[in-house]
């Protein structure tokens, strides 16, 4: 395995969140929150993941490989925090769709179920928002959600995002191309 000599550490604090790149330090609270998710809420929620394979060793690779993501302008993962005593709450990350005349990017992002409701989604996401406008140099940031999704797409629309367009056979998943909803928002 080959050691990274370049990090990427881009950081965006909110009121109570800390947005940033997952540390090989983070595994056991990484883990822990993972097996302690709640059972499916809705389709579009995993609920409880088999982790059996996510040992140690595991973590620390994906820690090296969102590192060589974000080195390469391929994508850049997040880990979101809790700043008051850092318990890991999900994930928001971007993938770098085109650059040159665009920097456009895309969004992704995911609370664990256990902490529901509580707003932190919103929270990251703005947090997120700012990191990818100011520090990744993105101009536009799109998420692609499914037409079914209402909690994603009122999420999107809480943190100042704008529905655009259904873009047709736009995804491939679940063996079929599937319709998403765009929204966006541009850098100011």
């Amino acid at each position: 395995m080959k050691l990274i000599e370049e990090k990427f550490e881009f950081v965006s604090e909110t009121e109570r969140l800390v947005i940033r790149p997952l540390k090989k330090a983070d595994y056991a609270n990484w883990l822990n929150e993972f097996e302690n998710r709640y059972p499916s809420q809705n389709r579009h929620d995993l609920g409880k993941i088999d982790m059996s394979e996510c040992t140690q060793e595991w973590f620390h690779n994906l820690v090296d490989k969102h590192q060589e993501l974000a080195l390469q302008d391929t994508a850049y993962v997040f880990g979101v925090f809790r700043k008051e005593e850092g318990t890991h709450l999900g994930m928001v990350d971007f993938s770098t769709l085109a650059r040159d005349d665009f920097q456009w990017g895309r969004i992704g992002y995911t609370i664990h179920n256990q902490f529901w409701r509580k707003g932190y989604g919103q929270e990251a996401v703005k947090g997120a928002l700012h990191l990818a406008f100011t520090q990744l140099k993105f101009h536009r940031i799109e998420a692609h959600i499914n037409l079914d999704n209402t909690s994603s797409m009122k999420l999107a629309e809480a943190v100042g995002m704008e529905f655009e367009c259904i873009r047709k056979g736009f995804i491939y998943e679940n063996d079929e191309w599937t319709d998403h909803l765009v929204y966006y928002k541009n850098s100011k």
